[in-house]
């Protein structure tokens, strides 16, 4: 376990010229007396790592150096495969990543590059939804673009009720959230949170970003979907379903949340509390299920149906 640790701390200080002990400590779970041994014994092997004193100081390997990649395990090249170069979203950044996964591949040594082949031949990823996507990445390119180069960008942008309009704003960082891509981002009022697939257009502007300092993008992230997740109001209803409509609905992900604390009646009928975003989205669901629902709780949405089912009667008669 030291010698992959110790490989690791090498990669870490590669891939990010310092790191101080305690990040290093973090991202190994390890603690900073443990980091500080591992550099000692780094030095000692002939590693040009040393230490940088003061508040800002850390670990850092040499600039001139570098280390070959070691070798992937199995567990490690199956985790890589399933990772596959299109599930980013846009064609082209596919494409290009798609090269650099063939390189990589071509890299590796012969036994297991046949063992790689032989995984893919067994291993299919379809990122599309049974209904489509529906999210339009065309723009990603030049928002990564200018998230890599810390330039400012004008965007035009569209609201969820449809209205778009101009903005200019600097890119701090790309989030990936399922199938959906989203822009965090500087701007006059504060830091704002842009889905990608609603940027109509965007123009990279030749002035830098003003990033904030200390900025933290996971941290934004965690920070903003709380917030998100506490102001997101939930239409809470109690049903009453036959067995078979029970597990079409589980299966069809239809609701945010599904509790189902009680035993099936004798029937077999399943009492169950499920979540929606709305009182119209729970009142399309019960109308959908018909005879195979019903809606215990709340007694204003068991009326509306009612009304609803009753209005179709009357339809289907005259």
């Amino acid at each position: 376990m030291r010698a992959d640790r110790l490989i690791a701390e090498i990669l870490l200080l590669q891939a990010h010229g310092q790191l101080s002990g305690r990040e290093l400590a973090e991202r190994l779970e390890v603690s900073e007396r443990t980091v500080h041994r591992d550099m000692e014994a780094l030095s000692a092997a002939g590693v040009p790592v040393f230490a940088l004193r003061g508040a800002q100081g850390g670990w850092q390997l040499d600039e001139n150096w570098r280390t070959k990649v070691p070798g992937l395990d199995e567990a490690e090249l199956r985790a890589l495969l399933m990772v596959r170069p299109h599930v980013v979203g846009d064609l082209r950044l596919a494409a290009a990543a798609e090269r650099a996964f063939s390189k990589l591949m071509a890299a590796l040594p012969s036994g297991l590059r046949e063992k790689a082949a032989s995984i893919r031949q067994r291993l299919h990823v379809d990122t599309t939804a049974w209904r489509g996507s529906g999210e339009n990445l065309a723009m990603l390119p030049i928002v990564q673009d200018a998230v890599s180069h810390d330039r400012k960008l004008l965007i035009r942008y569209r609201l969820p009720d449809g209205e778009s309009g101009e903005r200019t704003i600097d890119p701090l960082g790309l989030v990936a959230k399922g199938s959906s891509w989203y822009l965090a981002a500087h701007t006059p009022r504060g830091l704002r949170t842009y889905r990608v697939s609603r940027i109509e257009e965007a123009r990279l502007l030749g002035q830098k970003c003003q990033r904030p300092e200390n900025f933290d993008l996971a941290d934004y992230w965690k920070s903003s979907t709380d917030r998100f997740k506490e102001r997101w109001k939930r239409f809470e209803v109690k049903l009453r379903m036959e067995p078979r409509a029970a597990e079409e609905f589980k299966m069809w992900h239809i609701a945010n949340e599904v509790e189902h604390p009680e035993k099936p009646d004798p029937k077999g009928w399943i009492t169950l509390r499920a979540h929606f975003d709305s009182e119209a989205e729970a009142r399309f669901l019960a109308l959908g299920f018909g005879s195979r629902l019903e809606v215990l709780e709340p007694e204003n949405l068991r009326d509306r149906i009612l009304s609803e089912a009753k209005t179709i009667v009357e339809r289907a008669l005259s």
